[in-house]
């Protein structure tokens, strides 16, 4: 007798059976990914819709207190904070303009020191755990207010950089629209890269998705640290860059010497301008940022795109 004879027979799937199970199996991916988003969307709709709506209609009102005191009364006023925020108001646009001066220098040395340090703290050596947490520990400790009262007692700039007057060096030998923002970014160096910790680990996180092979087999064909670094690990990394980027952005954007955020903090409490118009600068600005990580994605995607097409 053939045992083959008594087992079950398999029946195939159907066209229909195999989309009806591909189906469910994309509802219970996008199930389990909109779990894992539940705690963000609960906090953002909780803490963050309603000031941000509300910070919208201020941003079209023209803001006051009422004459008994009572509250506060809206006069809508349209477009016009707006408008007063690029024709009227000379501070903005200037603040705009060192934000943007400054930040050319500060996102790309962030981001470069990140780079640096982790690919340290990367190699194999005694105490490599502790080290890593020193990179990091400023990032959770260092609020705004101790930066900036760190700051204030000229602790965040280099210790040459006073003794060898470097600030007046720069003027000297630089056109002051390349002399003020480097001077600027030395009084505060320090400080700056105590806003790497998060990229440090972002770098150290890349670095552990390349794997060893790559590295085995470029050794085994003669190949050097600083051709596996530029052929093997950098290229590896560009994704990383990019979010490192979009991250340092988001980062120097709302940090305490920011003097964009000073401006806008400074006309909340202006009886001229107030909630309104502050706002307003607020949306602005958010506008400005947004377009910038868009700027900055869309080179992300390409440069990864370049990166796919390399490796075909």
């Amino acid at each position: 007798m053939n045992p083959e004879s008594n087992a079950e027979t398999v029946r195939p799937w159907t066209w229909k059976e195999h989309e009806r199970e591909q189906r469910r199996l994309r509802r219970r991916t996008a199930m389990t990914g909109l779990l894992f988003l539940m705690p963000w969307l609960v906090g953002t709709a909780a803490f963050m819709a309603y000031p941000l709506a509300y910070s919208l209609y201020l941003s079209f009102h023209t803001v006051g207190v009422k004459p008994d005191g009572s509250g506060l009364k809206y006069d809508f006023a349209g477009w016009d904070n707006y408008k007063y925020a690029f024709l009227r108001d000379n501070v903005f646009p200037e603040q705009m303009f060192l934000y943007v001066r400054e930040a050319l220098l500060v996102i790309p040395l962030t981001v470069l020191f990140a780079l640096l340090v982790s690919v340290m703290l990367n190699r194999r050596f005694y105490g490599r755990l502790f080290f890593r947490t020193i990179f990091f520990l400023p990032v959770i400790f260092a609020s705004g207010n101790v930066l900036t009262e760190l700051f204030a007692q000229g602790q965040g700039s280099l210790p040459f950089a006073g003794q060898l007057d470097v600030a007046e060096a720069l003027n000297r030998s630089l056109p002051a629209a390349i002399a003020a923002p480097l001077a600027s970014v030395l009084s505060r160096f320090v400080i700056l890269l105590w806003f790497s910790g998060v990229q440090v680990i972002l770098f150290l996180a890349g670095f552990q998705t390349i794997p060893a092979s790559a590295y085995e087999a470029a050794r085994i064909d003669g190949a050097t640290p600083w051709e596996s670094f530029w052929r093997i690990t950098f290229p590896s990394i560009v994704p990383f860059i990019g979010l490192n980027l979009i991250y340092t952005v988001v980062d120097q954007s709302t940090n305490p010497f920011n003097p964009i955020m000073t401006h806008i903090l400074s006309n909340v409490n202006n009886p001229k301008t107030g909630y309104g118009y502050a706002s307003a600068l607020g949306w602005l600005y958010c506008g400005f940022i947004m377009a910038l990580i868009a700027v900055l994605l869309r080179m992300a995607v390409k440069w990864n795109g370049k990166r796919e097409v390399k490796r075909t």
